[in-house]
């Protein structure tokens, strides 16, 4: 969950700043150990498709229906609308059918201590930096897909009092076996 690399949007905290992004800049050096490191593959959930998934009245009024804690919790705290960042990481890691279109490319922080200190820096394949890896920057979603898993997620019932689930069980709306325990 990072990088931005050029949103489309009228928010100015990007429409003026498109390469810049909270969680590269809060800790660059940690964004450029992880983007380098040795993954089987590297999805990263950008402010390009983040900021596609908004919390909506519409989603704050079918997930306060629930006596589930947490969306109570929700209900009754959120104020404020706003984007499902971290929320949507999750969900495409879950179900990654949300995520309709993604971006190959070479992606790094920039380092330098300089005035773009913690921005997304990108390349092809032709023009990449030795020691970089391939990014699936993700950049559009099903957004209907989106919100009706990130509801219905939050918006499942507890399991009853006392009872221990021996395995990991997968999500309302994913087949059996998705998550199993040691993945």
């Amino acid at each position: 969950m990072g990088g931005s690399l050029n949103p489309q949007t009228d928010d100015p905290e990007f429409a003026t700043s498109p390469r810049h992004e909270f969680n590269f800049w809060f800790d660059p050096e940690a964004a450029r150990i992880t983007l380098r490191a040795h993954w089987p593959r590297i999805d990263v959930t950008t402010v390009d498709v983040s900021i596609k998934a908004m919390f909506t009245e519409d989603m704050l009024a079918e997930i306060s229906k629930s006596p589930n804690p947490a969306a109570q919790y929700i209900a009754k705290n959120s104020q404020e609308r706003y984007y499902l960042w971290d929320e949507l990481a999750a969900c495409a890691w879950l179900d990654p059918g949300i995520i309709t279109q993604d971006r190959e490319l070479y992606m790094d922080v920039d380092v330098s201590h300089g005035p773009a200190y913690g921005e997304t820096l990108t390349w092809s394949a032709a023009l990449k930096p030795v020691g970089l890896r391939l990014v699936h920057a993700q950049v559009d979603l099903d957004l209907p897909r989106f919100r009706n898993l990130f509801i219905e997620l939050m918006s499942a019932p507890m399991p009853a009092a006392g009872r221990r689930s021996s395995a990991i069980r997968p999500p309302l709306g994913l087949p059996p076996g998705v998550l199993r325990p040691g993945r």
